[in-house]
């Protein structure tokens, strides 16, 4: 899925209120998105992606996001490849937490990364 050289963004680089011009687009898996993830990102896992296209807005700026930024960098690859205008999240939802960005989970407990 895509090249080597994809663009990225850091964590410092997305403002705590996320602007409606950015589509964040997390590409884990469901037992990874319900355990935590960004408020008002997309959920598409990587497998999914290219029966889903039609969900990622080419109007916006998308920032795929995965766990450690690998899979994401993948997404990333093949967005750009296919015209859109992605970056990938440097660090992914490791780097997310550890800054202490807020997090939301589909579960009773607090939310983590799985």
């Amino acid at each position: 899925m895509g090249s080597d050289q994809v663009p990225t963004v850091t964590v410092a680089d997305i403002p705590p209120a996320t602007p409606d011009e950015l589509f964040l687009l997390d590409v884990r898996e469901p037992e990874e998105w319900a355990a935590g993830h960004i408020d008002g990102a997309a959920h598409i896992p990587m497998g999914q992606l290219t029966g889903r296209l039609d969900e990622v807005p080419r109007s916006a700026r998308v920032i795929a996001v995965c766990r450690s930024g690998n899979r994401s960098a993948r997404v990333t690859a093949y967005l750009v490849d296919g015209g859109w205008d992605a970056h990938n999240l440097e660090g992914g939802m490791m780097a997310w937490a550890a800054l202490g960005r807020p997090m939301t989970a589909d579960t009773s407990v607090p939310p983590f990364v799985l």
